[in-house]
């Protein structure tokens, strides 16, 4: 349990910031959010990657499938809760974005797990 807890209070986090009416944060360019969600989810799909990696026998693409998973649901789940959220409403795109960039996270970690697996052969 004690490995999933920064994943838990990363989960945690992005549920506090989203039950609030605003992020305090100043926007340089347009569409900056979906850079701030596709990172943010990048870290929970990094979080949730060396969770389950630590357990035996945990291959490396299923571990990233699962964790796309979680994030792309966990990213669904916060775009319905802020729906009930005074001020806030639900994007499909914030939720493509943190899909993406938990995929995009996800599948840098398998190609250095299996680079590593190789090399070691």
């Amino acid at each position: 349990m004690l490995r999933a807890m920064p994943l838990l209070l990363w989960c945690l986090l992005i549920y506090f910031l989203s039950s609030r009416q605003s992020v305090p944060v100043s926007y340089l360019f347009e569409h900056e959010d979906k850079l701030f969600h596709a990172c943010g989810y990048a870290v929970m799909g990094g979080l949730f990657w060396f969770w389950v990696r630590g357990y035996p026998n945990v291959q490396a693409r299923a571990a990233a499938a699962a964790g796309l998973l979680f994030c792309s649901l966990y990213g669904a789940s916060d775009e319905w809760h802020q729906s009930f959220v005074p001020g806030r409403d639900v994007a499909a795109g914030d939720w493509l974005a943190d899909t993406l960039g938990a995929a995009l996270m996800l599948t840098i970690l398998v190609r250095h797990a299996l680079a590593v697996a190789e090399s070691r052969g």
